[in-house]
């Protein structure tokens, strides 16, 4: 069984919830639905919309080669994981200032579903 912790911003170790592989699962629908028009879960498969999101938790932000990035993520310099992206979906611009991405999600179950699911795309070695 995978097991993701994710401890969402505000939240006290008490309050951090495991997430196993029905959340992902549920994250993968939600991903497809939400996120799916403009990435890709493919490595090496990027949009003009984003860059693909396969392995991008522990990745760095504006990493992926072949992408156009905007000048806010180029200057976010920032690991991906649990805590960041979180904080990415609930409010883009807020938590970098100057990307492209417009679209947040505000129910914080769906953003640790669809964290939970990127958690398991992971890069190809």
């Amino acid at each position: 069984m995978l097991v993701v912790a994710i401890q969402l911003p505000g939240a006290t170790p008490v309050e951090a919830r495991q997430v196993t592989a029905p959340a992902a699962d549920r994250g993968a629908t939600l991903f497809r639905q939400r996120c799916g028009a403009c990435h890709s879960v493919t490595p090496g498969i990027n949009s003009p919309q984003g860059p693909h999101l396969g392995g991008v938790v522990g990745r760095r932000s504006a990493s992926v080669a072949g992408y156009a990035y905007s000048r806010g993520m180029q200057n976010a310099n920032r690991t991906w994981n649990t805590t960041t992206l979180d904080a990415f979906l609930a409010a883009p611009t807020r938590a970098v200032p100057g990307t492209r991405m417009m679209t947040s999600v505000a129910n914080p179950a769906d953003r640790a579903a669809i964290v939970a699911y990127l958690a398991t795309r992971r890069q190809p070695r």
